[in-house]
């Protein structure tokens, strides 16, 4: 019996996500949630989780894997001149029944991590705000952290579209986004000190364990030339560059790794496109713990997908409350609106 629920998310994916950015997914989610079969074999993947990517990411993974099939002929991700979405379906529903059991065995064991590094776009700013506000090195805690690409943010430059590059000068990754309507953010002249970078997710993906990397690699749809190469030169930073990464509940685990940072050090928990893989009473129960520890020491927390799309920035004070709108921004970081201001 065909899952209404699941249907409406494929419907989704295609209008909202993959709309003018892949002709491919769009296409294909289209036809997927026409198809009893297909949706049966999609509905595999754990609770929570975006069964669209998810689904997707493990097709991408197998033909990354070398799987010789005619259905990698249209994927510009593995051949230079992919053939025609619209002729793609047959060969993609032939390889969904060839490869059933190999697709249900990924979509039942992975999760979709991929925490795009463009994102840092819009984080940078933030914590620029946020040093400004304290002039105490930040303490970074980030939720979702996947293999760690955006608790690196201060080791990437920046431009915006107005002919003048931001953040680090020695940066071997560039970062670019468009910065839509009539206001734009303060960027420091040098970039906001780190004291400590902790990352945490229930499954940490090892950038050195090739199994890991291919499937973050698998994540990035097939059109996305650029967000692969980005993604690579990140990979390569987080190498040289050891995080704390810790394999576990981000949220249960948070009034630890507070207790943990000296009150010199502004805390900065953040995590963007995670929430929405939280069940509701686990949103409830972070926004919870981060207005506990507001009461006792100063903390920021840099959110999205709790109670809407947008950029949020909550914040403590001397026990005061603060909650500010930040920016509405495109799903891989691509453009932002600065609504801080």
């Amino acid at each position: 019996m065909v899952n209404p629920n699941l249907v409406s998310k494929f419907k989704t994916f295609a209008q909202y996500e993959c709309h003018r950015s892949s002709d491919l997914y769009e296409f294909l989610s289209y036809k997927i949630a026409e198809d009893e079969e297909l949706l049966d074999l999609a509905s595999n993947t754990r609770d929570s989780q975006p069964v669209p990517n998810l689904f997707f990411g493990a097709i991408h993974y197998l033909l990354l894997q070398g799987i010789e099939h005619e259905l990698k002929e249209f994927y510009p991700s593995i051949v230079e001149d992919p053939g025609n979405p619209r002729d793609s379906f047959p060969g993609f529903k032939d390889f969904c029944r060839l490869y059933s059991q190999e697709i249900k065995e990924i979509v039942q064991t992975r999760l979709v991590q991929t925490n795009e590094v463009r994102r840092c776009t819009y984080l940078y700013p933030v914590f620029a705000y946020i040093f400004k506000q304290t002039k105490k090195p930040l303490a970074l805690i980030e939720i979702g952290t996947s293999a760690g690409l955006q608790l690196l943010w201060d080791q990437y430059s920046y431009s915006y579209g107005t002919g003048e590059t931001y953040g680090n000068p020695n940066a071997n990754v560039h970062l670019s986004s468009e910065i839509k309507g009539g206001h734009i953010p303060i960027f420091p002249e040098e970039m906001p000190p780190i004291a400590s970078r902790i990352g945490i997710d229930l499954h940490i993906n090892d950038l050195n364990n090739g199994e890991d990397f291919l499937w973050l690699k698998s994540l990035i749809w097939p059109e996305h030339e650029e967000r692969r190469t980005l993604f690579e030169k990140a990979a390569q930073c987080v190498r040289e560059n050891p995080i704390t990464l810790i394999e576990g509940d981000g949220v249960e685990f948070l009034p630890d790794l507070i207790e943990g940072i000296p009150e010199d050090h502004s805390i900065c928990v953040f995590h963007t496109h995670v929430a929405n893989q939280m069940p509701p009473e686990v949103k409830e129960d972070l926004l919870a713990k981060i207005k506990a520890s507001g009461r006792m020491r100063d903390i920021f927390h840099i959110y999205n997908n709790i109670n809407d799309r947008n950029l949020h920035l909550d914040y403590y004070l001397n026990a005061t409350e603060y909650k500010k709108l930040v920016a509405q921004t495109e799903g891989h970081g691509k453009w932002f609106t600065w609504e801080m201001y």
